[in-house]
This record gives structure tokens, C-alpha cells and sequence, in this order.
């Protein structure tokens, strides 16, 4: 990778020693929105292909795979999306993830549509900036800054045309782009080869830990049992349910049946303390932990359960142990199906002595850590190997302004 970066700036000191021109989008191209004037029925049996939020969203390069369609009549006057053109989500919960790009980068044969939530972008001049250059150069965390500034909003993120215009993006010489283009290709490619490994191998480990974990936490008759309502102090009585006024920006962490879900300005509890999912739902899909740790000073809405213990080591053994069990006997069968205080109180637990519990939990919290912390282990390593493409991907898209653009850059 050294090698090739400094074949960039070989090319760099070449064709343009004294920098590189910035200019505006708006002195570029023209936005241009999205499907307008739609109902819902004209989305079942369509007769055009449209992008989705989640296309742009989740591809730098858009999927042209495309199997949604939308009802466009042939004297109809919708923007279509050409060669080159570079999408962009409109809003978001939060500003760092308005105006997410993704670009066209080949040619299609047919009329392809944009979705109402989001909008495009088209260079006046195709041969200006390369559509394989464009992908990267709108991810890249320099213009996401920039990005991010143009959006406003309190509870939803929208960004402002105005100021998108504003946003001022590198022109390198073509030959140059097609060096950078030639790079971060060939390095996502071998970067996504060894996520994949390092996924499996990750994934192989998870299964590991589920197998030695389930063994730690299978007890008979030769240990106490006692139901968690015996072991465990229930503090649900002090919980508060939560409304749009107390979900605001602050400092303290507010937890719901699945986990932090916001931040308020004041808090209920104070200590360490298990939360347990509320959402009968979500317990039996157990698309989460339904058991989870929480220490310090927060906020428990009405849909998480409060337990607090003696010791830390209770507390994390339960933590595992509810983990792990099938709940779905304590389970109301409502219509919205849920774990009462009442059925939780009744899960019986197994209690082997404290020095015991101590051993799985030293045992649990260092497997636990391989798999899922990404300050550790198979985690750690994708997470460097993320961090290292962002590097270089940064590193060749940073280019020194003109003399007569320093002083507006």
C-alpha cells in the first residue's frame, strides 16, 4: 500500500504540483429530487424500476439488481437517474447520517427512478469527476463532515439543498482518480476477503462459546434452586414511563425492553443493577440478550424489568443464565405476548455455591469478550482492519488546495 500511495503522489507532484482545485456542488451540477405525486397503490404493480433508501444507504456504488417497481406512465414528467448521477438519503435520526451517497456507475438500458426520501446530484460535465471516484470520495470522512453540517432538525435530520450546494469537493486530473479508483478498488476487494474469513472464524467461535456456556450453566438436583424472585430485589416500582419531553439530549443513558435507546437530562437509578426485557416479542426471536448489565446513573422506562443483587458475581451469573434458557413457558400469551413481574419473579435458578458462580463467570466474561468486544480478540482484529482501510481511504483523498482556494477552504 506505501508503495502505491507513493505512486499517487508522484502523479500528484506531476500533474499538479500546486495543488488541486476545489469547487462547489453548486457550481458543478444540479440536485434534483425524487418520485413525487405517488400513492401507495402505484407501487403494487409497477411498471419502472426505482433506488430505495436502503440501496444508497447500504451501497457506496448503487445495486442495480433491482426488484422494486413503481407505476410510471409514459407522459409522466419524473427525474430519471442517469450514469454518474450521486444519490443521497435525505434524513435521518441523526445529523452524522444524513446525505449517505451512493453513485451509478454503470450504464443502464431502461428508465431507473428515485424514492421520495431521498435525492440526486448530476455533474454539468460527465468526464469531470469519475463515477468510480465519486463513490469513495462522498464516503469519505472529510465530506461526511461536511455533510453532516448541512442538516438540521430535533427529533429527525433533514438536510438543506442550500447548503449541500455549498459543500466544495477536490477536482484531481482524471489520471489520478483512475490511480485512486484502481487502489481502493483492489483494496476493498481483498478488505472484504478477510472480513469474510474473519467473520466465519467469528462466527465459528460464537457457536463455541454457546456450546461451553450452555455446558457451565446446565445444573440437576445437585444444586440449590431457588426462583429469581428469592434471589433478586425487584425494583420496578420506581421505574417511570417515558414521554417525548423526557427524551431529550443529556448525559444519562434511558434504557427500554432492548437496550440504551436514548439519553436524558435526569435519571432514576443509581448502582449496578440486571435489566430484563419486558417484550415478550423480542424474548422468544431473542434477537437480542433479554438479560442485560447496567451501572450507574440511569433511567429504566417501563418496559425493562430492574433486579438488583448483593454481589456483582450474582448478578452476571443470572445475567448468563437468563441468556442462555428458554423463557418462552413465562411468557404471557396476550396479544402483545410479555414477561410479567409476576412469571419473572417465578424463573427458577439454579445457585451453586458463590466461589462456583465466581469460576463460569471469569470463565463466560473472557469468551464473551473474544466474540464480542472490539477492544479484543477476532473483533479487534475487524475492527483494525476497518480502520486501516479508512486510513488509506482518507489518506488518498486528502489533497492540498490551490494557492487561491486556501483562503475559502
Amino acid at each position: 500500500m506505501v508503495q502505491k500511495m507513493n505512486t499517487i503522489e508522484k502523479l500528484i507532484a506531476e500533474l499538479c504540483p500546486e495543488g488541486v482545485e476545489f469547487k462547489e456542488l453548486g457550481e458543478l451540477g444540479a440536485f434534483y429530487g425524487g418520485l413525487s405525486g405517488k400513492s401507495k397503490e402505484d407501487f403494487n404493480n409497477g411498471n419502472a424500476k426505482f433506488v430505495t433508501y436502503i440501496n444508497i444507504y447500504s451501497n457506496i456504488k448503487i445495486n442495480t439488481d433491482i426488484d422494486v417497481f413503481v407505476k410510471v406512465s409514459k407522459d409522466e414528467k419524473q427525474n430519471r437517474i442517469e450514469y454518474g448521477d450521486v444519490l443521497f438519503t435525505g434524513s435521518s435520526e441523526t445529523p452524522d447520517e444524513c446525505g449517505m451517497s451512493s453513485v451509478l456507475t454503470t450504464q443502464i438500458d431502461e428508465p431507473l427512478y428515485l424514492n421520495s426520501f431521498c435525492f440526486g446530484f448530476r455533474f454539468h460535465k460527465i468526464n469531470l469527476i469519475m463515477p468510480e471516484f465519486s463513490k469513495y470520495l462522498f464516503r469519505d470522512e472529510q465530506m461526511r463532515k461536511q455533510i453532516a453540517k448541512t442538516a438540521s432538525g430535533v427529533t429527525r435530520f433533514n438536510v438543506s439543498k442550500k447548503r449541500f450546494a455549498k459543500i466544495k469537493i477536490p477536482i484531481p486530473p482524471l489520471a489520478i482518480q483512475q490511480e485512486i479508483v484502481k487502489i481502493l478498488d483492489a483494496f476493498t476487494t481483498l478488505e472484504a476477503e478477510l472480513e469474510a474469513e474473519l467473520e466465519a472464524e467469528l462466527e465459528a467461535r460464537k457457536k463455541q462459546y454457546a456450546y461451553y456456556r450452555d455446558e457451565l450453566l446446565t445444573f440437576g438436583e445437585d444444586v440449590a434452586w431457588k426462583t429469581l424472585g428469592e434471589v433478586a430485589t425487584n425494583l420496578d416500582s420506581k421505574r417511570k414511563p417515558v414521554t417525548k419531553s423526557d427524551r431529550q439530549e443529556g448525559e444519562y443513558p434511558y434504557y427500554g425492553a432492548s437496550g440504551i435507546v436514548d439519553y436524558v437530562s435526569d435519571y432514576i437509578f443509581d448502582g449496578d443493577y440486571l435489566l430484563v426485557s419486558e417484550d415478550g416479542a423480542n424474548l422468544l426471536a431473542r434477537v437480542t440478550p433479554i438479560a442485560f448489565s447496567a451501572s450507574g446513573k440511569i433511567w429504566v422506562n417501563n418496559h425493562a424489568h430492574v433486579l438488583e443483587f448483593e454481589t456483582y458475581i450474582e448478578r452476571k451469573f443470572i445475567e448468563y443464565y437468563l441468556n442462555m434458557i428458554n423463557l418462552s413457558r413465562f411468557i404471557s400469551t396476550a396479544a402483545q405476548p410479555k414477561l410479567t413481574q409476576d412469571n419473572l419473579n417465578k424463573i427458577p435458578i439454579p445457585i451453586p455455591p458463590l466461589a462456583e458462580q465466581e469460576r463460569i463467570v471469569a470463565i463466560l466474561n473472557k469468551f464473551d469478550a473474544l466474540v464480542n468486544d472490539i477492544s479484543v480478540g477476532l473483533p479487534a482484529e475487524l475492527n483494525a482492519r476497518r480502520k486501516q482501510y479508512e486510513y488509506y481511504r482518507n489518506q488518498l483523498l486528502t489533497f492540498e488546495p490551490l494557492e487561491k482556494d486556501h483562503a475559502n477552504h
